[in-house]
Formats: structure tokens, sequence, C-alpha cells
């Protein structure tokens, strides 16, 4: 079994991994007893080949790439990719920030596991990964407008779907509200009804 890893093992293999990767890495920090470090995006290629193949390193293992909206930020978006050594009992993440109309360098041709994380970012959040031989949506319907994991994306949708027996097919049509705003009070309707409910008259009269 391996030894447990310390907290001094994570800062010694991020000083590491900087001091390799000087001009490429540009912060690195232990967070949540994880190793996270920040590159750039045309940098991504070379730090995560290097974590996959440094004797120090050897990240073999893509657990997940993901994206995160920060909408009042310039640049908005942050890519994340989480990586694992089962030789060496680390994790790592990497980090790097993204604008709107900005492009991440494909890490399909390091991890095959790329390809679908891509194309998820992609579907739900618009982050655009160049080199990426198929960048289609993944978990979104045909013709979807828009990527719903956006801060902005509308809690409705844009469109709402259903299937239509007289066409015999599923057709799309522009979300109607038939009430656009409600007020709530939060109170249990047993305990915060001030006004007397239908029925509440035979009670009075089993009571009595």
């Amino acid at each position: 079994m391996a030894a447990p890893i310390t907290h001094q093992d994570v800062r010694e293999l991020g000083d590491y991994v900087a001091g390799a990767m000087a001009g490429d890495v540009v912060e690195h920090r232990v967070a949540l007893g994880e190793l996270t470090l920040r590159t750039k995006p045309p940098s991504i290629p070379k730090v995560l080949r290097f974590l996959r193949d440094d004797s120090n390193c050897l990240f073999k293992i893509l657990i997940d790439i993901c994206g995160v909206d920060y909408p009042d930020r310039q640049p908005r978006f942050e890519v994340v990719y989480h990586l694992l050594s089962l030789r060496h009992n680390h994790r790592v993440r990497v980090k790097v920030e993204i604008g709107e109309d900005e492009a991440v360098p494909s890490a399909t041709g390091l991890f095959n596991a790329a390809g679908w994380f891509e194309r998820e970012a992609w579907d739900l959040y618009g982050i655009f990964f160049s080199d990426h031989p198929d960048l289609r949506r993944l978990l979104t319907d045909y013709g979807f407008e828009g990527h719903p994991m956006r801060k902005d994306f509308p809690l409705t949708g844009y469109v709402e779907v259903r299937y239509d027996d007289e066409q015999k097919r599923v057709v799309y049509e522009p979300v109607k509200l038939v009430q656009e705003f409600r007020s709530f009070d939060f109170l249990s309707p047993w305990e915060g009804m001030a006004r007397s409910l239908p029925g509440d008259e035979k009670a009075g009269k089993e009571r009595s």
C-alpha cells in the first residue's frame, strides 16, 4: 500500500512542476489538500504532457474536464482539468482562464477521455477547443440554441419541445409563460393562511 500523501509532499511536487515548467505554470498552490496549477491556454498541451510523462508525476488518468462561468469577470470562463497518478497516489488540478471568443487547445491527442469531456464543456458553456476531431453537442438536443450552464441562460430556456400527434414528430416552439411572475410568502399553507378555505366550516361543526 502506498504511503499517505502529506501536505509537504504536495507542496514539493508543486515546486518541482513549477520549476520544470517555468513560463508555462504561472501559479501553483495547495488547495483542499491537492495541488492546483494555473497555466495559459497555449501551454495546456505542454503542461498536460509533462504531467502525464514525467517520472515524478505520471498523471496517466484524466478524471474530468469541466467549465466554470464567471460572467462578471474577464476572462469569463475557466477550464479545469483533474488528473490522477496511480503510481504516486497523487491528484492534480490544472486551471486555465479563457475568454468567450478564445479557444483552448484540445487535449484529445494526449488523453482519449478528453473527447467527450471537451464536447460537454462546448455544449454546456460554449467553450471552444481547437483541433478537436469532433466538437459536437453531447447532452442537448439537435438544433438546441445557446449553452444552458452559462449563468445568463434563462431558466426556462428559449424553446420547449413536445411531440405533435398530428404531425407525428417532435416540434420546437417558443417558450410561453402563462404567468411571468408569482409572489410567494413561503408560509405553510396550513399555518400561514389568514382566510378560511372551502370545507373549513365542516371542521368547525364537527368540533361543536
